[in-house]
């Protein structure tokens, strides 16, 4: 069954499907396969490529239901609204992460994925490094001094080891993913925002569901 089969009608005013902004993202770009590609406004160079959302609205209006997103397709349909959410996402103000996060939430949106926080990561103390053999894993230890000590009757030296240790996985590392998930919830809450005061949509109702903020906090 087609997307526009599934479109009803209730009372001769046509229903509009109703989508959370991560599942629009992933119809738009999954679906639909729309792009990101959109032509500079005037007088603004490539290296300041982004679009506000007055912009896609002015575009909008000038060429009616097609925004100018995916003409490279060569024929081949993509929805307008699928088109209005890609120029949507190519408007991520710098504040945002700029066009590089709006890569990134049209690439997530085309795998259906949601950025991985590390669910369940915990640092532990382990090795730097581990050697094995015959008799099983034994942590590599260096030598970090030397001691005198008295064997019968006799002075001697002996070498102080230790076993270097680090945490897996790095703090930092977990830390820099959940900040990384946080910046792409901040993404597509200002998508959602724009989707739905813009109100360019015609098929598509954009609603205020989104995924969970912070799901590594405790419920």
């Amino acid at each position: 069954m087609s997307f526009h089969s599934r479109i009803g009608r209730a009372g001769g005013t046509k229903v509009k499907r109703a989508l959370g902004v991560q599942a629009a993202l992933e119809w738009a770009f999954q679906v639909e396969k729309a792009q990101l590609e959109l032509p500079p406004p005037q007088n603004v160079t490539e290296e300041g490529f982004g679009f506000g959302l007055e912009y896609v609205l002015l575009q909008r209006a000038a060429l009616g239901c097609k925004i100018d997103g995916g003409q490279h397709k060569m024929g081949s349909y993509t929805h307008p609204d699928a088109e209005a959410i890609a120029a949507t996402v190519a408007g991520m103000p710098d504040s945002l992460g700029g066009i590089r996060m709006a890569i990134r939430v049209a690439e997530l949106a085309r795998a259906g994925l949601t950025p991985d926080w590390m669910p369940g990561a915990v640092p532990r103390c382990v090795p730097v490094e581990v050697k094995r053999n015959r008799h099983g894993d034994r942590a590599t230890s260096i030598v970090v001094g030397t001691e005198r000590v008295l064997v019968r009757g006799k002075w001697r030296t002996l070498e102080v080891r230790a076993c270097p240790v680090t945490f897996s996985p790095h703090p930092h590392k977990i830390e820099a993913a959940r900040r990384a998930y946080d910046d792409w919830w901040q993404a597509l809450s200002w998508v959602r925002d724009g989707l739905i005061d813009g109100r360019m949509l015609r098929e598509i109702k954009v609603t205020n569901l989104m995924p969970k903020v912070a799901p590594w906090e405790p419920k």
